[in-house]
């Protein structure tokens, strides 16, 4: 929970930041330091991914992964359940304020950053991936908050009930898991955040949630090699 923690004091700072002094950051200075977080993302997720102890585990996570996120389209999903809250709660009194919350536990929640770094901080107690996010949202909740007001500070709370319960749920996993099934949950789960790196650099944007299946694919294969194995010694 170290790691949310984190997440809900810088998103909390940068948005009392960004209430009082407003848009004053220049673009030019916000644009950098966020392409220096994402050169940050872009290296971590690679030391994530190197990790694994066979790379065909991986590929099978990814290709299985993403062909189930393409069939279930979970990208589109999230896009219409965000766009649906939004449109929900500008139709309502206060709307600046209601607005501000939903725009950001929607960017602040609704992303594989959010589950991959609370996976990881349940499962082995490194919160480093969501210290990156933490950064990333501290920074987004100053330009938010300058801009829809102090409803922004309230995602805190759609932070810590997300991300919190997600890491909770994963520690109770490291006792069903094993630890090749973990390297291996990391591994694919650095990939994803090399890509996140390459969206926040502007090299590419990829439809990142479609390979999210990948995680649970993963240790699938690890648990399946042995079967194989057995059955084809070759």
């Amino acid at each position: 929970m170290v790691g949310t923690a984190i997440n809900v004091a810088t998103v909390v700072t940068g948005g009392l930041i960004g209430t009082f002094l407003g848009a004053r950051l220049p673009e030019n200075t916000q644009r950098s330091v966020m392409h220096g977080l994402g050169l940050l993302t872009l290296v971590i997720g690679i030391q994530m991914a190197m990790k694994t102890e066979n790379v065909l585990i991986i590929l099978g996570a990814i290709l299985v992964g993403v062909i189930v996120g393409e069939g279930l389209q979970l990208q589109a999903g999230l896009e219409r359940f965000g766009n649906r809250l939004q449109t929900l709660f500008k139709a309502g009194p206060h709307s600046t304020v209601s607005e501000g919350f939903v725009t950001a536990s929607l960017v602040f929640c609704v992303g594989p950053m959010a589950i991959l770094g609370s996976l990881q901080d349940g499962l082995s107690g490194d919160f480093k991936l969501l210290a990156i996010k933490s950064m990333l949202d501290g920074f987004a909740a100053v330009a938010f908050s300058a801009s829809l007001g102090w409803g922004v500070l309230l995602s805190a709370g759609s932070i810590l009930l997300y991300q919190g319960s997600i890491t909770l749920l994963a520690s109770g996993l490291d006792k069903v898991l094993t630890p090749e099934m973990i390297t291996e949950i990391s591994a694919a789960g650095g990939l994803l955040i090399a890509a996140i790196g390459l969206k926040l650099l502007n090299v590419k944007d990829i439809r990142i949630a479609n390979f999210l299946p990948a995680l649970a694919v993963a240790p699938a294969i690890v648990a399946l090699l042995p079967l194989l194995k057995a059955w084809w010694p070759y």
